[in-house]
């Protein structure tokens, strides 16, 4: 063999050594990472041209594909478009997907990797791969109350079965209409996109869960009431200090005005409960102080990246705090931050003898031919109190709503738990309002969280202890 050939022959090993490397480079080291490449569109198209799986609440579906007569094959709808546009989450050629259609994309898809085998047997037989469906634990006649509960207003519902951890409805408003952003037309979709966020309140957030978090205000007195418990520094027959302020030099942190709390100089915790009374749980916390609070704060959820399975933001109690700052967190105004889940977790544990389980929004997903493929069991997901603690604190939360300045949410024949919330923002008289309890008292079959932002006190009380008789009647009456 003569020179040249004889370097032909390496050239052409080498190239092929080269290609071969590199595409096993490509598949085995770096094809997740191209997949998930922001400017790599390949795979969201090929989507667009399969039948993606249906998205159902009780049984009916809420988002599905239909047959197109353009170059995708099909096209994404979803029905109702704003009451579940926060779960579904859209489906898009230009802005990708979000909420569900992101988290369960794989299954939707039909390409999740337990379902291989079901996908090659479709390849196999000539069969086009078709999605699973993905269905909700949300009650739809809840889900349209939620909405309507919270009107034009902005602000978010969460409502749960505590013994389980199913989510029976989650609202947020403003709501949009996904169906604006899943079009084929992608100019009209950029279009609709420009005008959905050009909104003073961005629609695209689902504030049960996201978003700019809500300072919680007296509702975070659950936390305080447990902390003091389950120290020893405090019993159910405690007197507690009621002053109508308390000093911190050049600042003084008031009690709450709206209710009786002037009327005693001491208080008992059902007293400092019913009437939301400021003092009482900030000089618990000066007591305690802010580690043992924040530490509580944790053991009911704050600080966790919850997966349900979408992504919640975790809620925040800071560290450090002491004095003003730590007397002002405890009341639940300053830098600390919730979200309506987490506030609806915080009752949960109180209905449910002390135990939070694992809030849950998938119920099921089933093959094309409705195949059940996976149920999530429910899952303890922490115990941050005893059930005598729990059932204490549940006592007084009764007195709220009986006797208290929750009185709104009593339901006639039927015992109701619950605690209000004010919050001050930054602009004078405009508040975040609150309510989260739970019924009946005895034998909880929903917990509800409810808040509206920006609203006087007057507003907020008149939709938000309503809003959740009206959601707590609702589950019990079905």
């Amino acid at each position: 063999m003569n020179q040249a050939i004889r370097n032909t022959w390496v050239i052409a090993i080498a190239m092929f050594a080269l290609v071969l490397g590199a595409v096993t480079y490509v598949q085995f080291f770096v094809a997740d990472e191209l997949q998930a490449n922001d400017w790599n569109n390949r795979q969201l198209y090929q989507q667009f041209g399969s039948d993606r799986g249906s998205i159902l609440v009780d049984g009916q579906q809420i988002a599905f594909s239909k047959p197109s007569n353009d170059q995708f094959n099909y096209q994404r709808i979803y029905e109702p478009g704003g009451i579940y546009a926060h779960l579904t989450g859209y489906f898009s050629l230009v802005y990708g997907a979000t909420a569900l259609e992101d988290v369960m994309g794989e299954e939707l898809s039909g390409e999740a990797s337990e379902l291989f085998i079901d996908r090659a047997m479709s390849l196999l037989s000539g069969n086009q791969p078709r999605g699973y469906s993905v269905g909700l634990t949300i009650d739809p006649e809840l889900q349209r109350l939620a909405h309507d509960v919270l009107g034009n207003q902005s602000g978010a519902v969460v409502v749960m079965d505590p013994k389980t951890g199913d989510i029976l409805a989650m609202a947020s408003t403003p709501t949009f209409d996904p169906n604006k952003l899943a079009g084929h037309n992608t100019s009209q979709v950029v279009e609709n996109y420009e005008q959905i966020t050009s909104a003073s309140q961005n629609p695209l957030y689902n504030r049960a869960i996201e978003g700019d978090l809500y300072a919680p205000g007296s509702v975070f007195k659950i936390i305080d009431t447990v902390a003091a418990l389950e120290s020893d520094e405090y019993s159910p027959d405690s007197v507690l200090q009621n002053p109508q302020s308390i000093e911190f030099g050049g600042y003084s942190l008031p009690n709450y005005t709206q209710g009786g709390c002037a009327a005693q100089s001491e208080a008992t915790f059902d007293f400092a409960l019913q009437q939301s009374c400021n003092t009482p749980f900030a000089n618990i916390a000066l007591n305690l102080g802010g580690e043992r609070i924040r530490e509580e704060a944790q053991e009911f959820g704050f600080g966790e990246q919850l997966s349900i399975p979408l992504r919640a933001t975790p809620s925040i109690f800071p560290e450090g705090l002491e004095g003003a700052a730590l007397a002002q967190s405890a009341i639940g105004q300053r830098d600390v931050r919730v979200t309506p889940l987490q506030v609806a977790m915080m009752s949960a544990a109180i209905a449910n003898d002390g135990k939070i389980m694992k809030p849950q929004l998938v119920d099921t997903v089933r093959s094309p031919d409705l195949e059940p493929i996976s149920s999530p069991d429910p899952e303890v997901f922490s115990t941050p109190t005893s059930p005598e603690i729990a059932n204490q604190v549940t006592d007084w939360m009764v007195g709220v709503v009986d006797q208290g300045i929750g009185n709104s949410a009593a339901i006639p024949g039927v015992e109701v738990a619950g605690k209000t919330g004010t919050a001050e923002l930054s602009v004078p008289g405009q508040n975040n309002s609150w309510f989260t309890g739970f019924a009946p008292a005895d034998d909880p079959q929903a917990v509800v969280s409810i808040v509206v932002s920006d609203v006087d006190v007057q507003t907020g009380g008149q939709i938000v202890g309503p809003g959740a008789k009206r959601l707590l009647e609702a589950v019990l009456n079905q």
